[in-house]
């Protein structure tokens, strides 16, 4: 099994920064999606920011400039800086993994419980 716990919401006023974190723990063979998600009340989910096994990295048209993915392979941790943050950033942002686990050769996907960012005008 793999979970993920991301940690780092908080609120914010509008123009600072933040940075959040998603430790991933477990028998991880390889990963193929890591990423950010995040969903606004009333909205549904949407990709943030999410890197390929080919290395790229997406993000979306909303936080690009913005917003900054991150990788610590050695502490299994993912991160995503957060600057210059607006009202409408205003969300509970989940850490995405899909891979394949140890001794296993179908592909899983697991999602993080969630942290909330709130930021105030």
């Amino acid at each position: 099994q793999v979970q993920l716990v991301e940690t780092g919401g908080d609120l914010v006023q509008a123009g600072e920064s933040l940075r959040l974190s998603c430790a991933a723990s477990g028998n991880i063979f390889s990963t193929n999606r890591l990423g950010w998600y995040r969903q606004a009340p009333q909205k549904g989910r949407e990709m943030v920011a999410i890197v390929t096994s080919e290395g790229a990295t997406n993000y979306a048209d909303s936080v690009k400039g913005r917003f900054t993915f991150a990788r610590d392979n050695a502490k299994n941790t993912a991160y995503l800086q957060m600057t210059g943050l607006k009202p409408e950033d205003t969300a509970v942002y989940y850490c995405y993994w899909r891979g394949l686990l140890s001794g296993s050769s179908q592909y899983r996907e697991v999602w993080g419980q969630g942290t909330l960012v709130t930021v105030s005008s």
